[in-house]
């Protein structure tokens, strides 16, 4: 048992080296991938995939979900004379902590899986190496337009779920008593702040950034056999999961302890 348990923890730290230099090639091919046409293609082909087919899924739930959190909070802080109190809620778990956590796990299944089993399949027939022999670099050529694409489309869903999720509230408002909207929109601007903006943007490309670098590391670890592609997009899936969560706890520890 012991032997199993040090020897998992040797692989574990085996890779990271290799974890760190994939990440820092990364960063490094993304100053320069603008520079040639088919990889801009390939970013702008992520985006409409990523956010812009995304923006009606996140419109209904980010809809859905402040709505509902507005009716019972309203309900049950009206019955402890804490009214105010409502506006803060919102916020907070709309635009600080449901928002980018939603929209990074509506992404991880719509596009980490699709980004990993795309690359394992270019691996698996022989395109990656077609590309090393006509000297063009996989990293740049490939993962940069997917790691800018993800990311953006992350902040930017991000964004739209707040806004939409702030939005239903007002809707509902404006049904039951139009007179109100007004006060309504103050307060939720009044509860708003610079730090709970920018926690949220700096979740949001953090949790893309994340998602990115896992897909496209899974597919690439992909070696010969086709068998092997499912496995490296549940393992993309699982690794952002994980990943997300970790950053979204340090994250919100650091929020409130500073």
């Amino acid at each position: 048992m012991v032997q199993k348990v040090g020897r998992l923890v040797i692989q574990c730290f085996d890779s990271v080296p290799y974890v760190l230099g994939y990440v820092g090639k990364t960063f490094r091919a993304s100053f320069d991938f603008l520079s040639t046409k088919s990889s801009r293609k390939i970013l702008i082909m992520q985006l409409l995939f990523t956010f812009i087919e995304a923006l009606p899924l996140i419109a209904v739930i980010s809809t859905a979900i402040g709505t509902a959190i507005y009716i019972m909070g309203d309900k049950f802080l009206s019955s402890i004379g804490q009214n105010d109190l409502i506006y803060r809620l919102l916020i907070i778990v709309i635009s600080l902590e449901l928002g980018p956590l939603l929209v990074a796990f509506i992404v991880i299944a719509r596009s980490a899986t699709a980004i990993a089993t795309e690359i394992g399949g270019m691996v698996t027939s022989h395109q990656i190496e077609s590309y090393i022999s006509c000297g063009v670099d996989p990293i740049s050529h490939l993962v940069s337009p997917r790691f800018f694409g993800v990311t953006l489309s992350v902040f930017f869903l991000n964004l739209y779920f707040s806004f939409c999720g702030l939005l239903g509230p007002v809707v509902i408002q404006f049904i039951i008593n139009p007179v109100t909207v007004g006060a309504f929109l103050n307060g939720v601007l009044t509860s708003l702040s610079v730090r709970i903006i920018f926690t949220s943007i700096l979740k949001s490309v953090l949790f893309g950034m994340i998602i990115s670098i896992t897909a496209t590391y899974y597919g690439f670890a992909v070696e010969r056999s086709s068998t092997e592609i499912p496995v490296a997009g549940i393992s993309a899936v699982g690794k952002s999961v994980l990943g997300i969560i970790l950053v979204d706890v340090l994250v919100i520890v650091l929020f409130y302890v500073f």
